[in-house]
């Protein structure tokens, strides 16, 4: 019986190998059916479960009183580790794979993890016009209440997923951050919790170091709990012309002049091939023509990136009103145009009617089912890097992109720089306008090797005072991060405040040559 029973069981591991191969190359080889078959649906009910629970959390009002008790669990979390001994760094307890950000967070499994459920719009106050809300509330939650009510945030990035907590840790820029800034720029206030446990609140002129030091950050610092962020009033379209653009100097011109104008509400451009464009400009309105109604983001639309292609391909101008919410989330749908990798007939008509209202996938599922052979393939073989340099500097940072990454199209935004104190601001005392160039898809550059490409990318940006954003793989060492990014408040602040032992400094927890 024994050598029947190892048979027996030998034959069932070698099922169960086939199953776990068979599903192992259906994720790297055919990973559009594993997206189609599981991770829509599931995005979709994610969607619906945090949609309705936001509508009525709020509508119960029952997020400020609960925040209060939510700091103090917090705060006791942070003192019991301080009672233990302090005997590793705390980062939040949220889950790697739940973050926007390319990354895998390996340190959350020695760290010791401290539990923040804070995901809430804590108070809209138009008189004020200030809108109070939890780090984990998304771009989503915020578009779909604000715009309800006639208001909207100054800077609104695209993606329904993005964070308040990792835009402000982080960054965030949108099509309107050439009059606003950076989503740093319209935050009015920080509530943290600290490394002994205490809670503190900083503005401008209240803690203010700190306030300027923890945008960029990356939850080195301190642990955020609450943002105070500038709203605006809105209107119910973006009137956008789109304008073909040809030959790279008339590109850099064209996109120049545009970004400098106030009376744009919005400035953006794609980059389809380092000869050709489309320049877009937009303004809040209420008005439309009927007839150039364009609603975008319904699911049978096509892609944006893909309809604002037809006006290049044509060669012509254009004008469309686009409802506001659908214009602020114009590239969620296709992840700017991530997606075409994913599943490579997303665009096409049959399946946008019969399947579009599922789309897109969450990004945080996409990470989770990703698996280390698909993160290696994709490490190697696909780049998504925002790099924000000065706009004088436009046609030499795309010839760069060109020459070391050839990923088209290319995502072009305007934002103005302030110059204040912190991590990231202008070479020189004044104000400076720059520009954020976003390469997301496969390099079609002979021979790519991501850490040698992107290595240079970074000397170059380094070279002419940019800097790189912290969600993407940053292959710099210590000396050549802290050369891009201005570190004396920041350092400063980490001794101050006792977070050496707290917490991991900001390279440790982004850069591959501290994390490998």
């Amino acid at each position: 019986m024994e050598p029947a029973v190892s048979l027996a069981a030998c034959a069932l591991l070698f099922l169960l190998w086939i199953r776990v191969k068979g599903l192992e190359f259906v994720i790297i080889h055919q990973r559009w059916v594993f997206v189609c078959l599981f991770l829509l649906p599931l995005s979709f009910i994610f969607d619906i479960y945090y949609y309705l629970r936001a509508w009525v959390v709020f509508r119960l009002n029952s997020a400020p009183r609960q925040h209060r008790q939510r700091v103090q669990h917090i705060q006791k979390q942070v003192r019991e580790w301080k009672e233990e001994g302090s005997k590793t760094f705390m980062c939040t307890g949220r889950p790697g794979w739940l973050t926007v950000s390319l990354r895998v967070g390996k340190y959350k499994k020695t760290h010791k993890n401290i539990m923040i459920n804070l995901m809430d719009i804590l108070e809209v106050d138009t008189k004020r016009q200030i809108v109070s809300v939890e780090p984990l509330v998304t771009m989503g939650q915020v578009t779909a209440l604000l715009n309800s009510v006639g208001w909207t945030l100054p800077v609104l990035p695209e993606l329904d997923d993005l964070t308040v907590g990792g835009l402000i840790m982080g960054t965030g820029i949108e099509s309107s951050s050439h009059r606003f800034g950076l989503f740093q720029h319209i935050c009015t206030a920080y509530e943290l919790v600290l490394s002994d446990g205490s809670f503190v609140r900083c503005t401008p002129t209240e803690n203010s170091d700190l306030f300027y030091a923890v945008p960029w950050s990356c939850g080195t610092l301190g642990f955020l709990v609450a943002a105070e962020i500038r709203i605006i009033p809105a209107k119910k379209y973006v009137k956008l012309h789109l304008e073909p653009v040809r030959g790279l100097r008339e590109i850099c011109a064209k996109f120049t002049e545009e970004s400098q104008r106030k009376e744009n509400h919005f400035v953006e451009g794609l980059l389809y091939s380092l000869e050709e464009a489309v320049i877009m400009t937009g303004v809040m309105t209420d008005d439309v023509e009927p007839s150039k109604l364009n609603r975008i983001g319904d699911y049978y639309k096509p892609w944006f990136f893909k309809h604002v292609e037809e006006y290049l391909k044509k060669d012509q101008k254009g004008l469309e009103y686009i409802p506001l919410r659908h214009y602020y989330h114009r590239h969620t749908r296709s992840i700017f145009w991530e997606l075409q990798d994913i599943i490579p007939f997303g665009n096409n008509p049959i399946f946008r009617y019969l399947f579009g209202w599922l789309v897109p996938p969450k990004i945080s599922l996409l990470k989770l089912t990703q698996g280390e052979t698909l993160r290696k393939l994709y490490e190697q073989h696909h780049v998504v890097q925002d790099m924000l340099v000065p706009m004088k500097v436009l046609e030499r940072a795309i010839q760069t992109f060109h020459n070391d990454l050839h990923v088209y199209p290319i995502w072009l935004c305007p934002f103005i720089l302030p110059s204040q104190p912190g991590m990231v601001h202008p070479k020189g005392d004044e104000t400076e306008l720059y520009v954020d160039i976003g390469a997301y898809g496969e390099p079609q550059v002979k021979h790519f090797e991501a850490r040698s490409c992107m290595r240079q990318m970074e000397k170059f940006v380094r070279s002419v005072h940019g800097f790189q954003m912290l969600y993407a793989d940053c292959y710099m060492n210590r000396e050549e991060f802290w050369e891009m990014f201005d570190g004396s408040l920041y350092h400063r602040l980490r001794k101050e405040l006792n977070c050496q032992e707290a917490f991991p400094e900001v390279f440790d927890k982004i850069c591959k040559a501290a994390r490998h």
